[in-house]
């Protein structure tokens, strides 16, 4: 496969109307297109349409990868429900993107990775993802920090993509939680290929999540509280099919904005993150190879004891030994003189333990002079050492 380009949108708050299906239509005629998703591929050629324009007119969530190394996730949320100011903290040129319109805030989240590294089923991801749309609508801007850390997370395998002067950029504010993540959350970060030992690192800083309760009392006095054209503009959106919407707006007015000052200390530098990861990264490998090492001597210290029982075994009855060794040679199997070899080495390194290895030479020379005419079996007795 020369080229391959996967395309694929989501209505979440509300589905296309006929109109709006037909409209889409005009971009591409083999689209898969329903009230609610839009997915096509390329094998050559491109899309005729522009995500970012279908993202501002039609729809909430967009997931878009090709087989040079570009993913990409796109999602549009209502400015009621996460502040472009906010958004921007977490901006990195080129990889993190917030564009703000009247309505709404749209995120352009974008990894590459040129390395030829194909990751299977990346296709299925959006469904996975598309959770954490309703996770930021409810002030969890973990998304956010993940899209940043991936962003200069790309600087371990490409060491262009950023200057030195951003080794001293520092980190937008730390949300609670990185060190527990969500399904949604883990789709995100697996999707736009977050180093786990960068994120290991990140979370070192990230506070527990506080425990959530639920609290309908709290929520019926915010209810009662607000004021009656409030009320009716989410209403006018339950009847618009944006129930979903009408939900988030409500909750987030209970709930309230993020926390900006969510890091009371500065944030570490992007070279402080990487340096501690590529730690991180080593100390693992180092106990990795210490485990391995130890998983090595345990087994040979194992081999080693079964070795020496199996001596001792042998030394019990030397000469049925020597007998056996002669009944394999006899048969004139090439198989039999592999165990008769195996044999009469045993029987050597017995013998040097037992400061017989003189008594040894003088019975082995004999056997192989007697098989002189077996050239198979002398070979297989050079090989192994066993030599007169």
């Amino acid at each position: 496969m020369s080229e391959y380009q996967y395309y694929e949108f989501l209505a979440v708050d509300r589905p296309l109307t006929a109109a709006e299906q037909a409209e889409v239509r005009q971009l591409s005629t083999r689209a898969r297109i329903t009230a609610t998703s839009f997915t096509n591929e390329y094998h050559w050629g491109n899309f005729r349409g522009d995500p970012r324009v279908m993202m501002r007119r039609y729809y909430d969530a967009h997931l878009y990868l090709a087989n040079w190394g570009t993913h990409q996730i796109m999602l549009r949320l209502p400015r009621t429900l996460l502040s472009p100011k906010i958004a921007e903290q977490y901006g990195v040129d080129g990889h993190v993107g917030v564009t703000a319109t009247p309505e709404s805030v749209i995120l352009d989240l974008i990894s590459e990775d040129d390395s030829g590294e194909w990751v299977e089923g990346a296709e299925d991801s959006l469904s996975a993802i598309v959770g954490v749309r309703s996770e930021l609508a409810a002030g969890d801007l973990r998304a956010l920090y993940l899209a940043w850390l991936s962003a200069y997370g790309g600087w371990e395998w490409d060491e262009d993509a950023f200057g030195e002067d951003d080794e001293d950029e520092r980190e937008p504010p730390v949300p609670a939680g990185l060190g527990s993540l969500t399904a949604p959350q883990r789709a995100l970060a697996d999707f736009l290929r977050v180093d786990p030992d960068l994120l290991a690192v990140a979370a070192q800083a990230s506070p527990e999540l506080p425990e959530a309760k639920e609290d309908p009392g709290a929520l019926a006095a915010h209810i009662a509280g607000l004021p009656g054209g409030e009320k009716d503009r989410l209403l006018m959106l339950v009847g618009r099919d944006q129930a979903a919407r009408a939900k988030m707006e409500l909750l987030r007015g209970l709930r309230g904005d993020p926390d900006e000052g969510r890091v009371a200390r500065p944030g570490r530098t992007v070279a402080d993150l990487l340096d501690a990861a590529a730690e991180l990264r080593m100390e693992r490998r180092r106990q990795a190879e210490a485990q391995a090492a130890a998983r090595e001597a345990l087994r040979e210290r194992q081999r080693e004891a079964a070795r020496q029982r199996h001596l001792d075994q042998l030394a019990k009855d030397p000469e049925a030994a020597w007998a056996e060794a002669g009944k394999l040679i006899g048969t004139k199997v090439p198989a039999r003189y592999d165990e008769a070899v195996t044999l009469l080495a045993d029987l050597r390194e017995l013998a040097r333990s037992d400061g017989q290895a003189g008594e040894f030479e003088r019975r082995f020379a004999a056997l192989r002079e007697e098989h002189l005419r077996k050239p198979s079996l002398i070979a297989r007795f050079d090989r192994a050492g066993l030599t007169a």
